[in-house]
């Protein structure tokens, strides 16, 4: 089974975002909301997104969309964002629930490659 390997979930509000995630840092991050299932919570994922400089500040320039809950985690580089956002992308890419609808785009000035698919060679 597929996992985000992330902190949360947290209600996505601004009160929240600055409560959980205090570092400037790279980052993923992951919207959606909580179902029941068989008395245990689960994440439903649908956006899955990325900082390559602050996740915090990218967060809130998500809040306009209106999820109610988020999970995020810090990245050691934007490349290891890029790569996480790919991996989450086909891992969740086949929910319907993923309103992701294009591929990561990989950061101007890279030659970085998708570790799950073929898209940039």
């Amino acid at each position: 089974m597929a996992s985000l390997d992330m902190h949360g979930a947290y209600d996505f509000n601004s009160s929240e975002i600055d409560k959980n995630v205090t570092k400037i840092s790279y980052g993923n991050y992951a919207l959606g909301y909580l179902e029941k299932h068989e008395e245990v919570n689960t994440f439903i994922v649908q956006y899955v997104g990325r900082s390559d400089s602050d996740i915090n500040k990218e967060l809130k320039a998500r809040l306009p969309l209106k999820h109610p809950k988020f999970k995020f985690s810090y990245a050691t580089s934007p490349k290891d964002a890029f790569e996480k956002e790919c991996r989450n992308y086909h891992d969740f890419g086949e929910s319907k629930e993923l309103q992701n609808k294009v591929h990561p785009a990989r950061p101007a000035e890279t030659n970085w490659k998708c570790p799950s698919c073929n898209i940039f060679n």
